[in-house]
């Protein structure tokens, strides 16, 4: 099982990253809220995979934290409908601590945004994975000891800082991809109050 990579990137698109590696090029799916954390093409990189064999292709998909592929792989081994595709379309379209968030408070709304993603598949990640990924204010058996602030913890600054927008009448989803851009911009450490007046410029 290959578990990481780290080499030079070559090129990357919104969903698809070339990582070198000791002479060879090694062609990497990778979801938006991950391409958004690559460093400029030339950079050293390091990304956590997971390998899907078939018998005519071996697929390697990476994320930026083992957190990330931890949820990649619990929705495609636990929710029935979901594959490798929809998975990470539903991590492009929302990030880790928003997606726990709503499978923990039931959010079917926010779920089914996600392009392909109705609401019967909504209905079964909800029903397949909350108890996995903890409950309450409890932080994730798969994300403790994880990735800093995006990691998902309860009360994390990303996660308030997203509640902050919904409250003034932005759509989770939207909320979320303000924030990541705001987080991105002001590094990992950035408070919740810092994030909210970056995502509102």
């Amino acid at each position: 099982m290959i578990t990481s990579i780290q080499g030079t990137l070559t090129a990357a698109t919104p969903l698809h990253a070339i990582i070198e590696l000791n002479g060879l090029g090694y062609e990497v799916n990778i979801p938006v809220t991950t391409a958004e954390k690559l460093p400029p093409t030339g950079g050293s990189v390091k990304l956590h995979t997971h390998v899907v064999y078939r018998e005519d292709a071996q697929t390697l998909y990476g994320f930026a934290s083992p957190a990330e592929r931890d949820f990649f792989r619990l929705m495609i081994e636990h929710v029935t409908g979901v594959g490798p595709k929809v998975a990470l379309t539903i991590m492009s379209k929302l990030s880790l601590p928003l997606l726990e968030s709503a499978i923990r408070l039931g959010d079917v709304g926010t779920l089914a945004k996600c392009p392909g993603i109705g609401k019967k598949t909504a209905e079964r990640l909800i029903v397949e994975l909350k108890a996995k990924v903890g409950a309450g204010g409890a932080m994730s058996p798969l994300t403790a000891g994880g990735a800093g602030s995006d990691s998902g913890e309860a009360g994390s600054p990303h996660r308030d800082a997203v509640a902050a927008l919904v409250a003034l009448g932005y759509k989770s989803a939207d909320a979320d991809q303000a924030v990541r851009r705001a987080a991105l911009a002001l590094g990992g450490t950035a408070s919740t109050e810092a994030l909210i007046k970056k995502a509102l410029n």
